[in-house]
């Protein structure tokens, strides 16, 4: 079943259950599925594009409760935790920092990596290696620890 079929079915059942948090949610990933399937430059959108646009989903929710905690908006906090807890049902099981590093200095020796000149390439390999895994602000700062 395609990501947007299951958001679907779960729109439905919140509705039935008038869950008014879990549809708010829903119906943000339905729309950026939605302006996913007009947008002309992507053309087929695949489930690394959908996985993709949670994460970006996911980033501004983390965002936006630390602006809310930071300004003592408690209310609007609780909010966007509520969402990202919901919009990351529906991302892959994230890693943990032991291993994302244990796969990042497998991935230095496979590809012969030896300084931090060498971050950029390494990135562009762990970025792919993590997709959907793995947030990349997290995988550079553990590359930048290994590559000292």
């Amino acid at each position: 079943m395609s990501l947007e079929q299951t958001i679907n079915n779960d729109i439905k059942t919140a509705m039935l259950a008038k869950d008014k948090k879990s549809l708010d949610a829903l119906r943000a990933i339905k729309s950026a599925i939605l302006l996913l399937k007009t947008d002309k430059s992507i053309g087929e959108i695949t489930p690394e594009i959908e996985i993709s646009t949670l994460q970006k989903m996911a980033k501004q929710r983390k965002e936006s409760a630390e602006m809310y905690k930071a300004q003592g908006r408690d209310d609007l906090y609780k909010e966007e935790l509520d969402q990202l807890d919901i919009i990351s049902k529906y991302l892959p099981e994230q890693l943990n920092a032991d291993e994302i590093k244990t796969q990042l200095q497998a991935l230095i020796s496979q590809h012969g990596i030896t300084s931090i000149k060498d971050m950029g390439r390494l990135m562009g390999i762990a970025s792919k290696y993590f997709s959907g895994k793995a947030d990349n602000k997290t995988i550079a700062e553990i590359v930048k620890s290994l590559l000292k």
